[in-house]
């Protein structure tokens, strides 16, 4: 059981107890007093040496939307199998096609991670990220999920807890009661907006630690925990467009990182954290930039196979189409291409028969077709 003595002095907050003992944390405001030794330097100059390189790979793309939803997809299947949910790339497939009343829940529940996050990216042209908008993201994420009825789009108002499901006495953690939760949030939304000398990263560090200390809502917490970290990314220019994502690193490291997010919390261990989380900005960056260059080279190999075989530029265009989503119909080839549904057909067809589209052995209608090569690239092992 969760004890108050589990935090020590050097803890960055205040216990409180709850009725029947049990303790909640209420962390101090952004920012810690934080010390920048030699190795720390070294990690923050390695991750904005890789964000550099991603930067740069995301101006060359062809295609200002191209590979967008692929690198949003993998995220959302791995932030969602943080906490529990398991759905594969060609559940997604799905969900880009049906309408998503008629996904599976555990569908759903990643489909909502990738319309919460095109939803707050788009409101980054006329909002900036504030509780507000977090709020809207929350409602966006449980639409029609487990969790739909915790009052959503609202933060908590009861204590909350991080922990086996039963009851306090499982609790790992216990959160700011309601009261103190709110100013917590002021404060937070207010650190977000204010000016600041402390290396961007290292505030998006803080700043994902916070939220989760915090942990505002009655559930989807970590989700949108995890989804700030590539809103802030764009609001900040850090990116021009959505390519990196830190829920694969969270993940292969799910233990460790649960652990240094607690440690933080009962003992202050600020420097193991924000390393750990530079770990991650620079991994996953030079991963998406290597995915990138992969994609890009299968895309041109495509190109060459069907131009060699004098297909139209209709059909390279399909090909192109595949590469911001990686799933077909004929009604969706026909859209593309603005022709008959038989030419339509026919230009999917070739693809077909060139390995490029595979049929999903599955009832639909209309038919659906997998682009195999590229899930491969994008896979989330």
């Amino acid at each position: 059981m969760l004890q108050a003595q589990d935090f020590t002095a050097t803890a960055p907050g205040k216990v409180i107890q709850l009725p029947g003992g049990y303790p909640a944390f209420v962390p101090n405001p952004l920012p810690p007093t934080l010390a920048y030794e030699g190795r720390m330097l070294g990690l923050i100059e390695e991750a904005n040496r890789a964000l550099g390189y991603l930067h740069g790979s995301a101006q060359i793309l062809p295609n200002p939307h191209m590979l967008i939803r692929v690198f949003q997809q993998r995220e959302a299947l791995l932030s969602s199998r943080i906490e529990g949910t398991v759905a594969d790339a060609q559940d997604l497939l799905l969900a880009d096609i049906e309408k998503p009343e008629t996904l599976p829940q555990n569908v759903l529940e990643v489909y909502n991670y990738v319309d919460a996050l095109n939803y707050g990216l788009a409101q980054l042209e006329k909002l900036p990220v504030s509780l507000r908008l977090i709020r809207e993201l929350q409602k966006r994420l449980l639409r029609g999920v487990r969790g739909q009825e915790n009052r959503l789009g609202e933060f908590r108002d009861i204590p909350n807890y991080v922990g086996k499901p039963g009851g306090f006495q499982n609790a790992r953690y216990i959160p700011p009661p309601v009261a103190e939760m709110h100013l917590a949030l002021d404060l937070f939304e207010k650190f977000i907006h204010e000016e600041s000398q402390i290396p961007a990263l290292v505030r998006l560090a803080l700043i994902h630690y916070q939220f989760e200390a915090i942990h505002p809502f009655r559930d989807g917490n970590g989700r949108i925990g995890r989804l700030l970290i590539s809103l802030l990314l764009c609001s900040w220019k850090l990116l021009p467009k959505p390519l990196l994502y830190l829920s694969a690193y969270f993940d292969k490291h799910r233990d460790e990182y649960f652990d240094h997010l607690l440690d933080v919390s009962r003992r202050g261990t600020w420097n193991a954290w924000i390393a750990f989380f530079l770990q991650g900005v620079a991994e996953q960056a030079l991963d998406a930039v290597e995915r990138s260059r992969k994609l890009l080279d299968l895309r041109n190999e495509y190109h060459a196979k069907m131009l060699a075989g004098r297909s139209s530029a209709k059909t390279i265009k399909l090909i192109d189409q595949l590469f911001v989503l990686p799933a077909m119909t004929v009604p969706l080839a026909k859209q593309t291409l603005r022709m008959s549904y038989p030419g339509a057909e026919h230009n999917v067809q070739k693809l077909v028969a060139a390995g490029i589209l595979q049929p999903v052995e599955a009832k639909h209608h209309p038919k659906l077709y997998r682009a195999p090569g590229i899930l491969e690239l994008i896979s989330v092992f």
